[in-house]
């Protein structure tokens, strides 16, 4: 049975963090913007060639700090430069690059965890100092698994450290590939044995919401700490929403997959760089998540054997999946096709995205293979509210 590598990051909060971190986080700023300065000045994108014209001056000036922070500066020096020229050339970027976060990034040299004793040991100037963080109850999951990298990162509610694991799982070979189609208020799935399933998610309403929200409090306040709390109030309130149904919605979908053993997604990568829609429908699409959705369905769908194949988005809601023609509006979101096919365009994507996952898995599927025929009346589409997800 093949595996697959599944990486999940944590979140440790440390307890009294000790006041020569402050120090540590100027100090990684100072250097990372050094190396940024250095890789735009010089055109470099390559972190072999940056670490190599710049450690040595980097460790004269800085010789009681651990080798491997410079190490890692350059490697986040060279993400910053990197991202810089990707959104200069889209016109989305002017001047130089800045890195003002206080965030430091840990490789395996730099940091030792111990779960048990609830300590995380830091390379520092001075040696090794011990960190206490507070234990959560999801920590203890994670005693088994592999610690990658980390991020030290300092923020108004106190200082964590965020560390990558990762575990290898056995991933069966699928029988067949439930479609999964995601929307703004829905995610429609394709089963194979010609059911549809549509759970009614209401995200719209939920950002809309907070979205109106966040522009009252602008224009009533303009500016100061009242306004910047309230904000920051609503935002968490939302993310921490929005975070609760995508788990919940996840494990609903892996749970109504499971059986078949494969779940097929579209490939939204590059989704935002091709909206040309109105200013109103841009901003919806850009607070939508998918993304986030999509990487949360992915790991419970590895823990769980279940294989996850991304496939090409495009046509997915405009295309018959009985004979590959163009389908034309019949109503409000009825698509209908000229060989007689007719359903809601949600149930369509998720049609056509499981058929693409089959083509990839080398089944023959329409238009290729005999055409399928649809009985009389609607499809069968079971609808679930968001309170099947909680019960």
């Amino acid at each position: 049975m093949p595996s697959e590598t599944i990486k999940l990051t944590a979140k440790f909060k440390l307890k009294n963090p000790p006041e020569g971190l402050d120090d540590l986080f100027s100090t990684y700023r100072e250097i990372v913007n050094f190396l940024i300065t250095y890789a735009y000045e010089n055109n470099i994108t390559s972190f072999k060639r940056l670490k190599k014209e710049t450690y040595k001056e980097l460790r004269g000036k800085y010789p009681q700090l651990p080798s491997h922070y410079l190490y890692t500066a350059c490697q986040m020096a060279t993400s910053i430069y990197k991202s810089y020229r990707k959104r200069k050339r889209k016109g989305k970027a002017n001047g130089k690059p800045v890195f003002k976060k206080e965030v430091i990034m840990l490789d395996d040299h730099l940091f030792k965890l111990d779960l048990g004793a609830g300590v995380i040991k830091l390379s520092a100037p001075g040696g090794r100092i011990p960190l206490k963080f507070y234990p959560a109850k999801y920590h203890e999951k994670f005693k088994s698994w592999r610690v990658g990298q980390a991020w030290l990162v300092k923020t108004p509610k106190g200082v964590f450290i965020n560390v990558v694991f990762s575990r290898e799982v056995e991933v069966r070979e699928p029988e067949t590939f439930v479609g999964v189609d995601l929307n703004e208020n829905n995610v429609t799935l394709s089963l194979s044995n010609g059911g549809f399933v549509q759970i009614i998610t209401h995200e719209r309403e939920i950002r809309t919401g907070y979205f109106v929200k966040r522009r009252r409090i602008q224009k009533k306040l303009r500016a100061g700490r009242k306004r910047n709390e309230l904000l920051e109030k609503y935002g968490e309130r939302e993310r921490n929403r929005l975070n609760d149904l995508y788990h919940k919605l996840a494990n609903k979908i892996v749970e109504l997959a499971e059986k078949y053993g494969g779940i097929a997604l579209e490939d939204l990568t590059e989704i935002r760089d091709s909206i040309r829609y109105s200013a109103e429908m841009n901003g919806r699409l850009h607070r939508w998540s998918f993304r986030k959705l999509q990487s949360i369905i992915e790991y419970k769908a590895k823990l769980k054997g279940v294989r996850v194949v991304f496939v090409n988005p495009a046509h997915t809601s405009s295309l018959c999946p009985i004979c590959g023609g163009k389908l034309s509006p019949n109503g409000c979101r009825v698509l209908k096709c000229k060989c007689g096919f007719e359903a809601d365009r949600d149930v369509v994507g998720s049609w056509n995205i499981r058929l693409r996952a089959l083509k990839v898995w080398g089944v023959s599927v329409p238009p290729e293979s005999h055409p399928m025929k649809t009985e009389g009346g609607s499809l069968p589409v079971t609808k679930l509210t968001p309170y099947t997800l909680y019960g």
